[in-house]
């Protein structure tokens, strides 16, 4: 595993540079994510305009005023906290590359460099603010396309995705998020996609209405978008091994030399063996989730067994001899399921992709989504362990329910799409005479 580009350097190329562990590939995944979403989130955009599917809005742009003290406050408080966090974070890297995250919102920091950016971050204010406002006072109307606002749209979804992540990553992780419910909500590890799904669909509903952008061809044009990220985003809980794996797969054991390899004793044996690593994850007591299924000739054993070693949460057993950061590999192999959620997601992105001009009808795109996306979703949860609900003679967990959920909804979307859009139409007339 690569936690950091530190070990990706070091593993790769034998090039050691120890401050790139401050930058985590989980991370970087996640910002790849979000440029390639907001990339195709662009494109679909400006294709819809460029169709009259949706307009503008005319807004006002004013040059030239003198900046007031609030502008020069604003300014040096974003310089203050570059100075303090970032610069901070560079210096201080030993102790803040473990969690950047958890540094970011400490107390630590650089309060030298948070002056000097303070003092520096004002200066360019008021250097800018003299040649801009020698100009005079200039006031223009301008037409603003949804394609401009992409750079907003993404952070809204960004903030408000990262806030539904965690709160609903607590709901279904309860009992350790009790045990330290600050950890837990600070740690950059720990996300449930729906609930980043839910959550920033409601911030952009919102803001899509304050910008008079009808939200219903926003939901297409971010489809495809949505699953690539999700795809992507996959691919860096796998190169991390940040935990988001599988149920054990029964057939194989992790080897003394830390490779994977097919198991000659039961699978009741190898978690006697290993009962101190099993049993910090399941109770005594508790059925452990395992399957057993063996690759064929032809495949790669890592597709169907996986034991990530050096993985980013130091979860396993210790590798002996290991004198680094990450030194945990899983006993007991598990299903690869980041990779065949990246897999799924991108082949989900490629025909949402291929199909999206096909769509006539707001809404068509995105409920193909939801239908698609939460199929994914219910398929991968046969094999990943959740805690669940005790619902009789069902015991759901709250990713199947949610699945479930969204593909409904995405069906009635589907179905009842062209009675949607006459009640659009028909409203807006209304509105407009």
């Amino acid at each position: 595993m690569y936690p950091d580009f530190y070990h990706l350097l070091k593993e790769l190329f034998g090039i050691e540079i120890p401050v790139l562990s401050l930058f985590k590939t989980f991370g970087f995944l996640v910002a790849m994510a979000f440029f390639a979403a907001g990339y195709v989130l662009y494109s679909e955009l400006s294709r819809k305009e460029s169709l009259g599917l949706i307009g503008f809005t005319i807004d006002e742009i004013t040059t030239g005023k003198k900046a007031t003290p609030f502008d020069y406050l604003v300014n040096g408080i974003i310089g203050f906290l570059v100075g303090y966090k970032f610069i901070g974070m560079l210096i201080q890297w030993k102790k803040a590359s473990p969690d950047p995250l958890s540094y970011i919102f400490s107390a630590e920091g650089s309060l030298l460099f948070a002056v000097v950016m303070s003092v520096a971050a004002i200066g360019y204010k008021y250097f800018e603010n003299k040649k801009s406002s020698a100009l005079g006072v200039i006031t223009k109307k301008v037409k603003t396309y949804p394609h401009s606002r992409v750079g907003d749209i993404a952070v809204i979804a960004a903030i408000g995705g990262f806030a539904g992540a965690k709160i609903f990553n607590a709901f279904e992780t309860w009992d350790s998020f009790i045990q330290d419910p600050l950890g837990s909500l600070l740690s950059s590890s720990g996300l449930t996609f729906y609930g980043g799904l839910i959550v920033a669909t409601m911030a952009l509903w919102y803001y899509a209405r304050k910008i008079k952008l009808d939200f219903r061809h926003l939901c297409d044009a971010a489809a495809p978008a949505l699953i690539l990220a999700y795809g992507i985003g996959r691919l860096g809980c796998q190169i991390s091994g940040d935990g988001d794996w599988g149920i054990y797969n029964s057939a194989y054991i992790t080897d003394s030399s830390y490779h994977v390899v097919a198991s000659d004793r039961p699978f009741d044996e190898n978690v006697q063996k290993y009962k101190d690593h099993v049993y910090r994850h399941f109770s005594v007591n508790e059925a452990i989730p395992q399957k057993a299924t063996l690759a064929p000739g032809y495949l790669p054993v890592w597709l169907f067994a996986y034991n990530y070693p050096k993985n980013v949460n130091n979860v396993g057993i210790d590798m002996k001899d290991c004198k680094d950061e990450y030194c945990s590999v899983l006993p007991i192999p598990v299903y690869p399921t980041p990779i065949y959620e990246f897999v799924m997601g991108i082949c989900i992105f490629l025909i949402l992709w291929s199909i999206r001009k096909k769509m006539q009808i707001p809404l068509g795109l995105f409920s193909i989504y939801l239908i698609l996306n939460g199929i994914e979703r219910f398929s991968i949860e046969q094999i990943r362990v959740n805690s669940t609900y005790n619902w009789g003679w069902l015991q759901p967990t709250q990713a199947e329910i949610i699945a479930v959920c969204i593909s409904l909804c995405g069906v009635l979307l589907f179905t009842f799409r062209s009675s949607i859009d006459r009640m659009v139409k028909r409203f807006t007339q209304e509105n407009t005479h």
